[in-house]
C-alpha cells in the first residue's frame, strides 16, 4: 500500500488536533487558494502542518475546461506553494469557472465536444508544464443531463491520461450523486473507470434536495459519508486495490475525532486490501 492511507481535508479549526495526530499513513488535503499569500497565519499554519505530515494541494480555480489559458500569474505563485510545500499529490477538477474575465465561485459543467476536449487537453498541458507536476483531475458530480456530448465521461477522461499524460481523481461520492441524478448506474460508471490513472480517491456526504420528485442528492460535503458511498468503496477497492483516500468534510464539520472515526474506517478498509493483496 501506498505511504499515503486515509486522510482528512484540513481545517484550521483543527490545527492543534491535526498536529497531534499521529496515525500511520496520515495526510492532509488544503485548498491552495486559501495559501498562496506571501506571509500571514495562513501560510504559517500550513508550514506546520507541512512539517508533521503529508498534504495535498486541491484547486478549485484553474478552470481547465474554459475557453481561455489559466490565469498566469495565478500558475506562477501556485508553483512557489508547490515548490515550497513539496505537496504528495496535486488535483484540480473537470469544470469551467472563468469565462471573459469573469470568475464564478462555482465548479460548472460542459457538454464533452471534441473542441473542449481540445481546450482542457491544452489547458491542463499548459497547467502541468508551468506547475512542473503531474495533475489528477477528479470527476465532476452532475445534477442534470446536458445535450451534445460526442464522449462518455469515462471516455473523456482516459482521453485525458492519453494525450496529457494527467492522473485522475476518482470521487465516488460525485459517482453516486451523479448516478442518483441522472437515472444512470453508479457500478457501470465505475467499470468503465479508467481506474490504472487513479492516484486519489474522494468520499464524502451529500444532502438531499426533496423539493424535486425522487430528491436531488447535493455534492454538499456537510454529512458524514452515506452507507451507499461506502458500499461503492469497497467495490472500487475489489477492482484497483488500495490508494491514497481522503474524507472530505466542508460544511456542519464536526470534532476532529468524528472525522478521524471516518478517516479510520476508510483505513481498515485500505489495509485490508493490501494484506489481501
Amino acid at each position: 500500500m501506498s505511504p499515503l492511507s486515509a486522510g482528512l481535508g484540513f481545517k484550521p479549526q483543527h490545527v492543534r488536533d491535526a498536529l497531534d495526530a499521529s496515525q500511520p499513513g496520515l495526510w492532509f488535503e488544503v485548498h491552495p487558494e486559501n495559501y498562496l499569500a506571501d506571509g500571514g497565519p495562513a501560510p504559517a499554519m500550513l508550514d506546520a502542518l507541512v512539517a508533521r505530515h503529508p498534504v495535498s494541494l486541491h484547486g478549485v480555480s484553474l478552470s481547465l475546461a474554459g475557453a481561455s489559458p489559466p490565469d498566469a500569474e495565478h500558475l506562477r505563485r501556485l508553483r512557489q506553494l508547490i515548490d515550497r510545500v513539496q505537496p504528495a499529490l496535486v488535483s484540480e477538477h473537470l469544470a469551467w469557472s472563468a469565462w471573459g474575465g469573469t470568475y464564478l465561485p462555482d465548479l460548472l459543467p460542459f457538454p464533452r465536444t471534441h473542441d473542449a476536449l481540445a481546450h482542457v487537453v491544452d489547458n491542463l498541458a499548459r497547467s502541468q508544464d508551468a506547475l512542473g507536476r503531474r495533475i489528477s483531475i477528479e470527476n465532476p458530480s452532475h445534477y442534470l443531463a446536458i445535450d451534445g456530448h460526442a464522449w462518455s465521461e469515462t471516455d473523456f477522461l482516459a482521453e485525458l491520461v492519453r494525450r496529457t499524460g494527467c492522473g485522475l481523481l476518482l470521487d465516488v461520492n460525485n459517482v453516486h450523486v451523479s448516478a442518483h441524478n441522472l437515472g444512470t448506474s453508479a457500478r457501470a460508471y465505475l467499470e468503465a473507470f479508467p481506474l490504472h490513472a487513479v492516484t486519489e480517491v474522494h468520499l464524502a456526504g451529500h444532502g438531499i434536495d426533496a423539493s424535486l420528485d425522487g430528491g436531488l442528492l447535493v455534492d454538499s460535503h456537510d454529512a458524514a459519508v452515506a452507507e451507499p458511498v461506502w458500499e461503492l468503496y469497497r467495490y472500487v477497492l475489489q477492482r484497483m486495490g488500495p490508494v491514497p483516500t481522503l474524507i472530505e468534510r466542508d460544511g456542519n464539520v464536526p470534532a476532529f475525532d468524528a472525522l478521524m472515526r471516518e478517516c479510520l474506517r476508510a483505513n481498515d478498509m485500505l489495509s485490508a486490501w493490501a494484506n489481501a493483496a
